[in-house]
């Protein structure tokens, strides 16, 4: 059998940072929202038209959003949409821990 020479590198925990793209954080805040919102979705058995009607979005919105197709969304979009469907949004500022980069935390709960 031959050994195959393999390369682990650790992640920073944002994907979108460690494969060089920019606005990593602001992607990734953005995926972190609609996975929440997507999650929400499903839980309130929503069809993809009954929640374009709620967001007052057309139904390609949810799709997009649905398929994590972002670009066309704002994180203050994405929180407007949370509020829509009745969940609060907490934003807690505190000073970035020692030895680690500053950055910004999701938490659906």
């Amino acid at each position: 059998m031959a050994k195959m020479n393999s390369r682990v590198t650790a992640s920073s925990g944002n994907v979108f940072a460690d494969i060089g793209l920019p606005g990593a954080e602001e992607r990734k805040t953005k995926v972190q929202l609609a996975v929440a919102l997507n999650h929400i979705i499903e839980s309130l058995g929503l069809s993809q038209g009954a929640a374009a009607r709620a967001l007052r979005v057309n139904q390609p919105k949810i799709s997009a959003l649905a398929n994590y197709r972002l670009e066309g969304f704002s994180v203050e979009r994405l929180m407007n949409f949370l509020n829509a469907l009745g969940h609060d949004i907490e934003i807690v500022i505190h000073k970035s821990r020692p030895r680690k980069e500053p950055g910004i935390r999701v938490t659906a709960a």
